[in-house]
């Protein structure tokens, strides 16, 4: 391999904190909220999902880009992280079927990188002062200019960013013969879960975040889906209504992530933005229903507020994170409608938890018997 003499680069975090590094040669300066992402595999699924619009990812994964990238192993038609930090960034990749290697991949996109940084460090530095914004650079901006933009990047906490990841139009996915057919609302939807959808003989319709309840019903759906997403549910006001009319009608609804935190916020449960939030595809959940465990992929930094769901008298908690005691997942007892905090498509991730996708149906089917 020709030896690159690289330039220098440094991650700059709103606080003041400066963590040196390398570029791995594409130039210019991004902002975002910088997080950690544990998983040891599946950084191409990781970079791609839209549920990490507007951040800064931090792998703790000593090496990236060892694989290469495959056109197949994407969540969506673009990268959706502003920004990379690695400690070993693989421009060579040993995979046979890759379609090519990492670098030029971020290179059509003009992700900007920074390598050969203290990953240890930063994300103990993370876990002790919390996720906060952070700029990469890699085109030698002076620090005073640096911090004078980062003071101006807003804050995670009050942002809604689902408008800007979700689709513009209607779009279909499956089998236009499946037995079933599913609204669901694109919030910043994976592909992996249109897929384990049609998997199960589902003929979906994806909307817009903005999506009337009259335009996901006038395509008669057996049921309906809101999906993952970035940012703070809060804002998501015709989201959290869209939740609250598909309960009136009682059809079969389920909730994955910031779908999740919607029909929390839907009935009165508040959210709350995480100190760290969980990414990563090995965190352990609890079913309370069943008593069994789960490993499970994780992406999200706010999480609905647990003793708001405990002294609900129409929800229980049926899923608990077994790191922190965190709402996992959730269900009403007089409504067809359950929600789960983590993604139970993996992808990447163990697929411990794609029952809940046959729950969905089977909740489905009893809704027409």
């Amino acid at each position: 391999m020709k030896y690159n003499n690289r330039s220098k680069a440094v991650l700059l975090l709103k606080d003041g904190t400066i963590f040196h590094g390398k570029s791995i040669g594409i130039e210019g300066v991004t902002f975002g909220e910088v997080a950690f992402n544990t998983g040891t595999s599946g950084y191409q699924e990781v970079f791609t999902d839209p549920s990490y619009f507007g951040q800064i990812m931090v792998t703790t994964n000593a090496h990236i880009g060892n694989y290469g990238v495959n056109d197949k192993e994407v969540e969506s038609d673009s990268i959706k992280i502003s920004g990379l930090v690695c400690k070993n960034f693989s421009f060579n990749y040993s995979r046979e079927d890759a379609s090519g290697s990492l670098f030029d991949y971020f290179q059509k996109q003009n992700l900007i990188v920074i390598s050969d940084v203290d990953t240890r460090a930063l994300v103990s530095y993370i876990r002790d002062n919390g996720a906060m914004n952070a700029v990469i650079c890699t085109d030698g901006t002076p620090i005073e200019e640096l911090k004078e933009k980062l003071a101006q990047t807003p804050d995670m906490n009050g942002l809604e960013l689902a408008s800007q990841v979700s689709t513009k139009e209607a779009y279909f996915f499956g089998n236009e013969e499946a037995k079933y057919k599913i609204s669901a609302l694109d919030l910043g939807i994976k592909t992996n879960i249109l897929r384990n959808l049609a998997a199960r003989d589902c003929y979906v319709k994806v909307f817009p975040y903005n999506a009337s309840f009259e335009d996901l019903k006038a395509f008669n759906p057996d049921g309906y889906f809101l999906s993952n997403g970035p940012g703070d549910p809060d804002p998501l006001e015709s989201a959290q209504q869209l939740a609250r009319e598909i309960l009136k009608i009682n059809k079969p609804l389920f909730g994955i992530c910031l779908g999740h935190q919607v029909i929390g916020l839907a009935n009165g449960i508040s959210t709350y933005k995480m100190f760290n939030g969980h990414r990563g595809i090995n965190h352990p959940v609890k079913n309370v229903l069943t008593g069994k465990g789960e490993i499970t992929s994780q992406n999200h930094g706010f999480a609905v507020v647990k003793e708001d769901l405990e002294k609900h008298p129409d929800f229980e908690i049926t899923h608990l994170h077994l790191n922190d005691g965190t709402v996992a997942g959730m269900r009403m007892k007089s409504k067809n409608c359950f929600s789960v905090q983590y993604h139970p498509e993996a992808s990447p991730g163990p697929h411990d938890s794609s029952y809940l996708f046959d729950q969905f149906i089977y909740n489905i089917e009893s809704s027409k018997n």
